[in-house]
């Protein structure tokens, strides 16, 4: 009997150690998939988002434990108290987080610790193989287990952390959840040192910020608060006779609401916005209820038939009486940039924005067609305002006579303007009568202390 221990002892150590970790094969998939539903008290697992598979093998090559990676749980209050992010981080970095959903040691052949041990292998090399993949790492994984089934000794000997008991619930749908009353027992483990910090940083680490990029935020507005928006967009008039799902003013607040929760703003990721949508906040907007009694998200094509068609200074209008409603009258003095984008892809005009710095307020934009530039539209921009006692700053393009003569004249205010080499003539007259600064100055400090108008960068 001694003998025999002795053998299986043996027997048991060379299998530990001949346990190899590696991702499933496309030809493999059926089989593995029978495997966990015969043998996995959850069944097997439906192929949906990013997801990896592994098998644990023996040094024979025979399937010894599968395990399986996929997205993390959306909503988990004390895996996200770890962490430390916000609910709006939490939308825009999940995937970040990985969740252990299946992991199955075969019953033959039966040896003690071979659940931890290809836990660990699989760990080993989970973030390489999602970035393979995917494109971006995993941080930190979760699991759940069932407290009727397992007690998580496999996870805690890989140097898990228990959290807590879940609360009961589980997602049928995208937005619909039921109590369920069996608690799951909530373990996480981070991947990298400092994981849970980089998760809850103001800015991801460069290489992780192209997740935060990709992914289209939920929208964090209440029912109550989205519906206070869209009567703020009511007097804009609608460019079309006939009305459909989408009134115009459900569309402008569904483009502020992506504004406000840092979402994309193309057409395209304006319609994945908007399928993240409940159908309370759809109803909230205003959005007409479909055929089928629910209210339908608008497409990619809605969004662009109305930034074709919409009046762009109704829209800067609305906006400036909504701004002035929220946070008051335009700040007085202060200085005011002028700062111009151009399209990053595709063609279409620029846009000439001027705000008042440094409490960010709106003070107007415009398009610059191609058949003009920026100099008129900043005039344009300018000349409804109370300026008086600001400081304009505008690149070298603004740098025109005209434009400063308005500035000083007609609107009371300074200007900090800059001159570069193309205007040979007035750069040589600065460089005589103005001395070079020793030392780098901000452009408060450029102010004139003797109360003259004027002055150049």
């Amino acid at each position: 009997m001694q003998h025999d221990k002795i053998c299986s002892e043996t027997q048991a150590q060379s299998l530990l150690e001949g346990t190899q970790v590696r991702l499933l094969e496309r030809r493999e998939h059926r089989r593995f998939q029978r495997l966990l539903e015969q043998k996995h008290y959850l069944g097997a697992i439906k192929p949906v988002g990013e997801r990896l598979c592994y098998v644990a093998t023996d040094a024979q090559d025979q399937w010894v434990a599968l395990l399986v990676f996929n997205a993390a749980a959306k909503h988990l209050k004390h895996r996200d108290v770890w962490i430390g992010w916000t609910a709006r981080q939490r939308d825009r970095r999940l995937r970040l987080i990985g969740n252990n959903s299946r992991l199955l040691v075969l019953p033959e052949p039966s040896v003690p610790n071979l659940g931890s041990q290809v836990l660990g292998l699989a760990l080993r090399r989970l973030s390489s193989d999602w970035q393979a993949r995917y494109g971006h790492p995993v941080l930190a994984v979760e699991s759940f287990v069932d407290p009727e089934q397992f007690d998580g000794t496999v996870y805690s000997a890989q140097g898990w952390q228990e959290l807590g008991a879940t609360d009961g619930w589980g997602r049928c749908r995208r937005e619909y959840y039921t109590r369920h009353n069996k608690p799951k027992r909530l373990f996480v483990k981070e991947l990298c040192p400092n994981a849970c910090r980089s998760l809850q940083a103001e800015h991801l680490r460069p290489e992780l910020a192209p997740v935060e990029a990709r992914e289209i935020p939920a929208c964090p507005y209440k029912v109550k608060e989205i519906g206070s928006i869209t009567e703020r967009f009511r007097q804009v008039p609608d460019y079309r006779c006939r009305v459909e799902s989408y009134p115009l003013w459900s569309l402008l607040t569904l483009v502020l609401l992506a504004v406000l929760s840092g979402a994309p703003r193309g057409q395209k990721d304006l319609a994945k916005f908007a399928r993240r949508l409940t159908q309370a906040q759809r109803c909230a907007l205003g959005v007409r209820r479909g055929p089928d009694g629910k209210y339908p998200p608008p497409s990619q094509s809605t969004f662009n038939r109305f930034f074709h068609s919409v009046s762009a200074d109704q829209i800067d209008t609305a906006l400036k009486d909504i701004q002035t409603q929220i946070r008051g009258p335009q700040p007085k003095g202060g200085v005011l940039i002028l700062d111009g984008k151009e399209p990053r892809q595709g063609s279409g005009d620029s846009v000439l924005t001027l705000i008042h710095a440094p409490s960010q307020y709106y003070l107007g934009s415009a398009l610059v067609d191609q058949k003009t530039n920026e100099i008129p539209v900043a005039r344009q921009l300018l000349q409804p305002l109370d300026i008086q006692g600001a400081i304009v700053i505008g690149d070298a393009l603004h740098t025109q006579a005209e434009t400063a003569r308005m500035i000083v004249m007609e609107k009371g205010a300074d200007y900090l303007l800059t001159v570069k080499d193309n205007q040979r003539t007035l750069n040589h007259t600065i460089a005589q009568l103005v001395p070079a600064p020793e030392v780098g100055f901000s452009p408060s400090e450029a102010h004139p202390a003797n109360g003259s108008h004027g002055g150049v960068e």
